[in-house]
């Protein structure tokens, strides 16, 4: 069962040296490594090389969705895994999920000091998204295996077949959310994915920029629009607007107020472009993934963005 791994990298030698002594030791070895290049400068190329990959420089920065995307169009294996640097995956981590024989599948993600980093992504109807157990204990219900929707591309394994039939990422996302956005299309070509717990990994977190660099805030509130610009129907519109203005609560908190403005705008000034570019087929079964995703979240999250947005928008209430 032959495997392309493709990682994209920037600047991350140390953690890519992390990266390929797991892939070094899956039970399930990788038939092939591809390496595409951001323009780094700290010798991760050469590391690479190394280890057997194959190099694909860009030249510059273009994005995780770029850099991705080429390492797709290049790899010639039925699986392919998409791995970030910053992740150490257990030893049997690609061979559970190739045996789950889905569509795509993801694991467990553990942060370095044991609690859960995240498991699969769940987005509402505000086009903000929670990365399901993000912070919380390694415990239920992230320990049942279940079909999911949205998988992050931290550590992702899809057969080919998918990538050829959803597409691929969409660039003018550049990086963060771009992987939500390729789950919301598969729910559009009614492709299911599948999240074993059985297989773990560390993520290490944020490694490029930081989880609230001003780079990152800027990109997420920009892509958050985009989201809502793709996806959602006119009728949720209000709930983004709620939704979106308060995470602009938790950016200014963390000192990001401009980054949030400046990402808002670029957002907006995409927006038209964006939604005619890419709608959903079928509104009413995204309809029941949202509320079947924000019911979930509900149950399983207790932080203080999703409360106040349940409170003022509603838990299970349709707008249909």
């Amino acid at each position: 069962m032959n495997i392309s791994a493709i990682v994209p990298v920037w600047n991350g030698r140390d953690l890519l040296a992390g990266l390929l002594a797991s892939l070094d030791a899956q039970t399930l070895p990788v038939g092939e490594l591809i390496v595409v290049d951001n323009g780094s400068a700290d010798g991760a190329p050469d590391l690479a090389r190394a280890h057997g990959a194959r190099v694909i420089p860009m030249g510059r920065n273009c994005g995780f969705a770029p850099a991705v995307n080429r390492g797709i169009a290049e790899a010639r294996h039925p699986l392919v895994a998409i791995l970030n640097t910053d992740v150490v995956l257990a030893p049997d981590y690609l061979e559970k999920l190739a045996a789950a024989q889905a569509p795509f599948a993801t694991g467990k993600l553990l942060s370095p000091a044991g609690t859960l980093d995240g498991s699969f992504d769940l987005t509402t109807r505000a086009a903000t998204t929670w990365r399901a157990g993000a912070g919380l204990p390694d415990a239920p219900p992230f320990d049942v295996g279940r079909e999911i929707t949205s998988a992050p591309w931290t550590a992702v394994l899809y057969r080919a077949e998918v990538l050829r039939e959803v597409g691929l990422l969409e660039e003018s996302f550049e990086s963060y959310l771009e992987d939500v956005d390729f789950g919301l299309r598969c729910v559009a070509h009614k492709v299911l994915g599948r999240y074993v717990p059985e297989a773990r990994a560390t993520h290490l977190g944020s490694a490029s920029l930081g989880r609230w660099h001003a780079e990152t805030v800027r990109r997420l509130a920009r892509n958050q629009v985009l989201l809502a610009a793709r996806h959602l129907s006119a009728r949720h519109m209000w709930r983004a607007a709620i939704g979106q203005f308060l995470w602009a609560g938790v950016a200014f908190r963390h000192g990001r107020g401009l980054a949030w403005i400046q990402g808002k705008f670029q957002g907006l000034r995409l927006f038209s472009a964006s939604r005619r570019k890419f709608q959903q087929k079928d509104p009413e079964l995204l309809e029941q993934v949202l509320l079947s995703n924000e019911e979930f979240l509900r149950k399983n999250c207790a932080d203080r963005y999703w409360k106040l947005y349940f409170s003022l928008t509603g838990v299970g209430q349709s707008d249909t």
